[in-house]
């Protein structure tokens, strides 16, 4: 039983991880593909990681270390990413309304000059 449980955890990993594939590709901007290559391939790995410690037990300490460098290093990776995306003004889909660091940075730099 525990066999199959593992490969279905193994397989609804594989989707998401199959979906940030196709985000990547049908993203209008740079933001979003790395918002939906992010999320989407962070629950996807993690899924895939459970299920392998479903279906191999004694890999379960190993397969923790791994899922807590994923959780770690993914949301930092996209985080630095969009933000020097953002710093060399890579532009925006024209759909966009909202630019947070722009208001932001303008903000900042008005207080600075005071």
């Amino acid at each position: 039983m525990s066999d199959l449980v593992g490969s279905l955890v193994i397989l609804v990993g594989a989707f998401f991880l199959f979906s940030a594939g196709v985000g990547l590709l049908r993203m209008p901007d740079v933001f979003t593909r790395i918002q939906a290559g992010t999320k989407a391939s962070t629950l996807g790995n993690i899924l895939v990681l459970a299920g392998l410690g479903i279906y191999h037990p004694d890999w379960s300490l190993k397969l923790l270390i791994i899922a807590y460098f994923v959780l770690m290093t993914n949301p930092l990776s996209s985080h630095a990413l969009s933000r020097a995306a953002h710093a060399i003004r890579t532009p925006m889909a024209a759909t966009t309304i909202v630019d947070a660091l722009r208001d932001e940075n303008d903000n900042a730099a008005e207080e600075g000059s005071l």
